[in-house]
């Protein structure tokens, strides 16, 4: 089950040549659990047919306020779902919901409704940019006080065939999805809290070619930055070497150093009600490094090395009061044990521990096997997904939290 079934989402589709792309967001919805009714527009048909999304979603299209039976529904369903999403958003239809205007089935909703609103703009790039366009935004954005909406886009990016490229592209399904499942699921304790994300590795320099690295890949830390997200916090994901996407919706610091990712962190701690510490730092480095390339003819490479600076234990002088400090400890050996003695001696809430050594559990594993260890709590998880662990992860920083107020 994922955290948005059951949720009722009505999505609002005005005519544009980017109402292929609601299908997409359609169709996704739909699989994730949620009751998706489609409103569309008379102009919004003439683009993709009402059975399209009917197959999509196994629910009745609506087209008109006229439909016999359905005289009340554009005020029942304004008040009855959970989020309203309206993909694309013309610039006809923002200029009448801008004045009020209730002349067609979603407008109506629009005027009516009681839910929060995911406006997507998408239009030709000198329609966006016309004064009048940005008038009717403007007033939309004023209408924000207690009237729950968000403005989401437009992309730059290509636009209809032979305008080349502007503001004003639809943003891509799956930032729409993203973003109608973080209003979804936006509460307490996370909902306007900053959190603070590392992931990755650190890569120490030998020389300009060489490094000195480790096995991390980044999956934890940016299933958790996602995660977080998801859930109403504004994140800041301090991020190592990684080839991952950037999880949508997180402000990224890239790091490439141990020395980075700590002077990273003291510049977003002081901010943040949490910092969740998933990077694994080098935890040594080249005592001296080349400025240029050692050649292979020079013969035997002796290095000396001397340990980098402890990130999380300097985090101390930064953290600010009641801010949830987690640490991880990857292992082997008594990896409980060891976790412990880190919590302790690093002043920590939580560590997440588990094995270097396990079989489907460590840094490049798409799985892991953690051991949450709290000042007076040992919850050992079984092996999940890191996704899933993520978000059990974060069920026990969010009781953290709600403790402390």
């Amino acid at each position: 089950m994922t955290p948005v079934t059951g949720r009722h989402v009505l999505l609002g589709v005005s005519g544009g040549i980017a109402c292929y792309k609601t299908c997409t967001v359609a169709r996704r919805l739909t699989e994730a659990g949620v009751q998706v009714d489609v409103v569309m527009t008379a102009a919004a048909t003439e683009f993709v047919r009402p059975l399209t999304f009917e197959a999509l979603t196994a629910r009745p299209v609506m087209t008109s306020l006229w439909e016999r039976g359905k005289a009340l529904d554009h005020i029942r369903l304004g008040r009855e779902t959970d989020l309203i999403v309206v993909a694309p958003a013309t610039a006809q239809l923002i200029a009448r919901m801008a004045a009020g205007m209730a002349d067609d089935f979603l407008a109506a909703i629009l005027l009516a409704r009681r839910a929060p609103l995911l406006i997507c703009p998408a239009m030709n790039d000198q329609m966006y940019q016309h004064p009048e366009t940005q008038v009717n935004l403007t007033r939309l954005q004023k209408q924000t006080g207690g009237r729950g909406i968000t403005i989401l886009g437009p992309a730059t990016g290509p636009l209809a065939h032979g305008e080349g490229e502007g503001p004003g592209r639809m943003v891509e399904p799956e930032v729409i999805v993203a973003w109608t499942e973080r209003l979804l699921r936006s509460a307490a304790p996370f909902a306007g809290k900053r959190i603070v994300v590392t992931a990755g590795p650190t890569r120490e320099a030998l020389d300009p070619v060489r490094v000195i690295s480790n096995r991390s890949s980044g999956r934890m830390g940016f299933e958790l930055a996602r995660a977080a997200w998801l859930r109403g916090a504004d994140v800041t994901l301090i991020a190592g070497p990684s080839g991952l996407p950037v999880p949508i919706g997180a402000d990224v610091v890239r790091v490439e150093t141990t020395a980075d990712l700590q002077e990273a962190v003291s510049q977003a701690l002081p901010s943040a009600d949490a910092l969740i510490m998933a990077a694994a730092p080098a935890d040594y480095r080249p005592a001296e490094a080349r400025t240029e390339k050692r050649k292979r003819q020079e013969g035997p490479l002796h290095l000396v090395l001397e340990p980098t600076q402890d990130v999380l234990t300097s985090t101390a002088y930064w953290r600010v009061k009641d801010a949830v400090i987690v640490g991880f400890a990857l292992e082997t050996g008594d990896v409980e044990s060891q976790a412990r003695e880190k919590l302790v001696s690093k002043h920590l809430d939580l560590i997440v521990a588990n094995s270097a050594t396990e079989q489907g559990s460590g840094p490049e594993s798409p799985t892991n096997r953690v051991t949450l260890v709290g000042k007076d709590s040992v919850e050992a998880l079984p092996q999940l997904p890191k996704a899933a662990a993520a978000e059990a992860i974060l069920e026990r920083i969010g009781a953290l939290m709600a403790a402390r107020g």
